[in-house]
């Protein structure tokens, strides 16, 4: 079993037309690998990455999170469950303007009621590994984008989730930020084995995962595993997703 099970998965939207954005999904991710999802706009993408992280209900199918399965969950657990297991990365930050940096981060262990001491242990542990310890008393405005998403994923692990969940992370950034949250987030995943799964639509983002999963009208298209060299993967996911008809501005001259 892996740490991410999804098995069946369909999501139908009923409207006047029912759309199928999901159509019998199956994908497992293992415990400590961080797999990318990648697709054209409307490809069904941000629909699986809403399914597992509980905001989306499935039509059919389920999902299982380290043996759990989240959408059988009554309310409170299911809070405490996004709590306490999952993490959150979004491509606008997600950060409050109101609170300073270190405490935007500590949030999630406010939540949890966890003592001053530990709270301020675990915060120095994260904001020194993801280079942001001279940053922690400023306001969220007062700091690049690239620092805000730095600290949006010291927020989103310090609570050590078993799945992080990142929605196009590097979408607001320019090319140097993004390699430089792509290269923390691959740290993050080596040094604590934190299993991620990264929907984006931004190859050199991607190229920083272990395999890249591709999604077409629905379905489970085709998936290509990383080697030793960053750069040809790199290449190999543009192939793919020129092959795939991706639009001429989702595939920006981008270099690595």
């Amino acid at each position: 079993m892996g740490m991410l099970e999804i098995q069946k998965l369909s999501k139908i939207y009923n409207g006047k037309v029912s759309t199928r954005a999901l159509n019998n999904i199956d994908l497992s991710i293992e415990q400590g690998e961080f797999v990318g999802i990648m697709g054209a706009s409307g490809s069904g993408k941000t629909t699986l990455l809403n399914m597992v992280s509980t905001i989306d209900t499935p039509s059919s199918g389920k999902i299982l999170i380290n043996n759990q399965n989240p959408h059988q969950m009554k309310k409170n657990q299911l809070a405490q469950f996004r709590r306490r297991q999952l993490g959150f990365v979004f491509q606008d930050f997600n950060l409050l303007d109101t609170l300073t940096i270190a405490e935007n981060i500590v949030l999630p262990l406010t939540l949890e009621k966890k003592s001053l001491r530990e709270m301020d242990q675990k915060l120095k542990a994260v904001a020194e590994k993801l280079g942001i310890v001279e940053i922690l008393n400023k306001r969220t405005y007062e700091v690049s984008g690239g620092q805000r998403q730095r600290a949006a994923i010291a927020r989103a692990t310090i609570h050590s989730p078993v799945l992080l969940l990142a929605d196009e992370p590097t979408g607001a950034l320019d090319s140097k930020s993004s390699r430089n949250v792509m290269e923390m987030m691959e740290k993050i995943n080596q040094t604590d084995g934190t299993t991620t799964m990264l929907v984006t639509h931004d190859p050199l983002a991607a190229s920083y995962c272990h395999r890249v999963v591709f999604i077409k009208d629905g379905e489970l298209y085709n998936e290509i595993h990383r080697g030793q060299n960053r750069q040809e993967f790199f290449q190999e996911i543009i192939d793919m997703l020129s092959f795939l008809g991706g639009n001429a501005h989702e595939l920006s001259a981008v270099r690595v």
